[in-house]
């Protein structure tokens, strides 16, 4: 987390950028340009050290090598029992070899007998293997005994071995930065010595949605009240980023009050992503508290929804995303914009959603001039192509949030496009995890 003083996830150069670089208010700026801009402007966090059980989800800022050998020593990979090869080399079910039971090794043992011919020890899968023992005959090909053992099958030098260091030795590369730590990730990393990883932790997000018209969700609304779905929406869209939502709640028209809000927490959040305010409105106090600041500028980019868009800095360098009030454009400016920047400040090597192809199941129109961010329902069939439909009856409306829970992606159709047809490929994102 930032501190007062300073903010990791802030460059000077993309401090500089935000002060100075970004277009005069509502100047129209391509997608492309806004996202490089934020991009520009946002670094990774600072990287720190944390325990194994800590680190799913976060990216790796640094490679991690061996400490020791794995495996550690030579070990069964079978239940069975240790044998010297050349002792059991015509045992067949017709002529079975009797060999005299030494040992029970089981697995964890720091036992270390020595075998010599016509001997065995019986043996559990991850046992140390024992001095002189050259193969594992496994406990199908035996009758299981635990004085003597009758085999009926020979065993090669080396059958059922896992050999000291067949998986890496100490130094060797196990994992790599700007690897995601995942379930996998952790177990390897304890298997070769390991209790913690170095890795860029979860940027703290300041949610806040802004409008006089908000109310708490499930409180009785008045006339012209609506229920506040964006903070809670982007709350659990910054979640599922990997990042940490601080829930900040929703502010009414008031420019002192929001302006308050953002001065209390800016020292204990690495970004602030507001909603609602950053139009052309009256009462649009989040662009007429942050335009007066000098180094948060509000712009058009050709898209639909989320044609309206705000990004700059507080005054200590906290990123400041102003997002549109409508959920739809909400959700969509998120995934086109805010999550590549909380993923590049999380150190992912890939920051951006995949985009796939699709076959569109229906015809839709689309917008002149802007590229369209429609949600999309994906049905897939073995075998064929998925086709996809819009999410909600009503279209693209930017209002329509009801529906977009059936929405697995947003459907990218580019703004030279004037209608999309059935049977048409199109470009997806995709939204689900």
């Amino acid at each position: 987390m930032s501190n007062s003083d300073s903010h990791p996830h802030v460059s000077p150069a993309g401090t500089a950028a935000a002060h100075t670089g970004l277009p005069a208010p509502g100047t129209p700026v391509s997608i492309e340009d806004h996202l490089a801009t934020i991009l520009a402007t946002v670094s990774t966090t600072e990287p720190v050290r944390i325990p194994l059980a800590e680190a799913l989800g976060l990216t790796l800022a640094a490679d991690v090598n061996a400490l020791v050998r794995v495996p550690g020593f030579d070990n069964s990979a079978m239940d069975g029992y240790a044998v010297i090869d050349t002792d059991v080399a015509t045992a067949s079910a017709e002529s079975p070899v009797t060999l005299l039971v030494v040992a029970d090794l089981a697995a964890g043992t720091d036992e270390d007998p020595l075998l010599v011919p016509g001997q065995a020890a019986r043996i559990m899968t991850g046992a140390p293997m024992p001095a002189g023992a050259t193969a594992i005959v496994p406990v199908e090909d035996t009758d299981g005994g635990v004085e003597t053992v009758t085999i009926t099958r020979p065993a090669a030098a080396g059958a059922h071995l896992r050999l000291a260091g067949g998986d890496v030795e100490p130094g060797g590369l196990v994992l790599t930065a700007g690897d995601e730590v995942t379930a996998r990730h952790i177990a390897a990393a304890a298997s070769t010595g390991h209790a913690d990883l170095m890795v860029y932790p979860a940027p703290r997000v300041g949610v806040l949605s802004t409008g006089s018209e908000l109310v708490k969700a499930g409180e009785p609304l008045k006339h012209g009240q609506i229920h506040d779905s964006n903070s809670l929406m982007l709350a659990a869209l910054v979640t599922a980023a990997g990042a940490t939502a601080v829930h900040l709640g929703s502010v009414s028209d008031d420019e002192a009050e929001f302006e308050r809000i953002l001065a209390d927490n800016a020292h204990r959040v690495d970004a602030f992503l507001l909603s609602g305010g950053v139009s052309v409105g009256a009462y649009d106090v989040v662009k007429a508290v942050l335009s007066r600041m000098g180094s948060v500028r509000f712009v058009r980019v050709p898209m639909q929804p989320g044609k309206p868009q705000g990004f700059g800095v507080w005054a200590d360098g906290t990123p400041i995303f102003g997002l549109p009030g409508n959920p739809v454009s909400a959700f969509v400016s998120f995934e086109v914009f805010v999550r590549p920047a909380l993923r590049t400040m999380m150190g992912c090597r890939e920051p951006q959603r995949a985009l796939v192809p699709a076959v569109a199941a229906v015809g839709w129109r689309t917008p002149p001039g802007r590229r369209q961010y429609i949600p999309v329902t994906i049905h897939a069939e073995k075998g064929v192509s998925p086709a996809v439909r819009p999410s909600a009856a009503g279209g693209s409306g930017s209002h329509l949030v009801a529906s977009l829970a059936a929405a697995d992606a947003l459907a990218v159709v580019e703004a030279d496009v004037d209608e999309v047809r059935a049977g048409d490929t199109v470009t997806v994102m995709l939204v689900r995890p």
